[in-house]
């Protein structure tokens, strides 16, 4: 499911995320922290005609499915890497091995000069990259042996991140429990005006949709019908927060990973 994937993307180690996979210790497997693909320690796989124990097969998977891990998450959204497209572009071009005069050619109109201090900026940026990430680790350890208010975990293909998503674990249960009466796989009794309430129907909602799967706007409508008569509000806002995607022309639509 994408809320699983989403969750152990999140909570996946620096280590980890680099790598682009995880060992779950409780299932035995090692798990794509794209796509979800699970491979089990102790068997073996073949792909593509060649066979691999489980935590290679996960490396080989991660770049035939996905390229890298470099690429995909640079290609995640601002809000989550907090990078430019200029900043995305010139470090795509220092990952490909380029020098700094090669670079300025490239990029043609920047400067040697001003290549050298973007690649200056970026290693600053990295050092208090580091310096916050371990001070907020230190104060969620705190937090989290003092409280029980975990926020809810914030998919990542979601393109409005705010205060809307400022919801704690026992707040969504209630909000789910008040608007989905015959459970949450049911149908909502109503479509809420306040921004969290719809946060967290839509969320619930996205789980209907199959990750990896193209759904055509019939399948989309039938899946959301079920669940309230006005589907077309529904549609629209599973595009806009970012949990589904969709062609231009609305002929096909899926989960949005990122």
């Amino acid at each position: 499911m994408l809320d699983s994937i989403t969750e152990l993307f999140w909570s996946a180690s620096l280590t980890e995320l680099k790598k682009g996979y995880l060992f779950e210790p409780p299932s035995g497997e090692f798990v794509c922290l794209i796509c979800g693909e699970r491979f089990t320690k102790g068997r073996i796989y073949d792909l593509n005609g060649l066979f691999y124990e489980a935590e290679k097969a996960a490396r080989v998977h991660l770049k035939t499915a996905h390229s890298s891990m470099f690429e995909y998450l640079i290609g995640m959204n601002k809000k989550y890497t907090g990078l430019t497209e200029h900043q995305k572009s010139l470090m795509s071009l220092f990952h490909q091995g380029l020098n700094d005069k090669e670079i300025s050619v490239r990029m043609d109109g920047v400067s040697l000069s001003t290549v050298r201090n973007h690649r200056f900026a970026l290693r600053e940026k990295m050092k208090q990259a580091k310096v916050f990430l371990a001070i907020m680790e230190l104060l969620e350890a705190k937090m989290q042996s003092e409280t029980n208010d975990k926020f809810i975990e914030i998919p990542r293909s979601a393109r409005m991140v705010d205060e809307r998503f400022a919801i704690t674990a026992a707040e969504s249960e209630e909000i789910i429990k008040r608007y989905f009466p015959q459970g949450p796989d049911g149908p909502i009794s109503e479509f809420p005006a306040k921004e969290k309430r719809k946060v967290i129907i839509i969320k619930q909602l996205a789980k209907r949709f199959e990750l990896g799967r193209k759904y055509s706007e019939k399948e989309v409508n039938a899946v959301l019908e079920a669940t309230f008569h006005d589907y077309v509000t529904l549609r629209r806002y599973l595009i806009e927060y970012g949990f589904l995607d969709r062609l231009p022309d609305g002929s096909s639509y899926w989960v949005n990973e990122k």
